[in-house]
């Protein structure tokens, strides 16, 4: 599952490839938890097992991606 990260006063995003178990709801309920606190830091960890931190008052939106089996490259009929 993908998850895309917007920061304020860029115009890249954080993309961060989470492991395909990890339970979407649970992973919404934990964004929105770490979001409620301006302060505060929002913690990933991707499906290497590497943390990423977003301090939470840079954060524009989140974007969370269906799993990646839905992912097609290339052209198709």
């Amino acid at each position: 599952m993908d998850v895309r990260i917007g920061v304020t006063y860029s115009t890249k995003e954080i993309d961060v490839e989470v492991a395909p178990d990890v339970d979407r709801e649970a992973l919404k309920a934990s964004i929105e938890d770490a979001l409620a606190d301006d302060t505060g830091v929002l913690w990933l960890t991707d499906r290497r097992g590497r943390d990423v931190a977003v301090p939470v008052g840079k954060v524009a939106y989140v974007e969370i991606g269906g799993p990646e089996e839905d992912r097609h490259i290339g052209f198709s009929a």
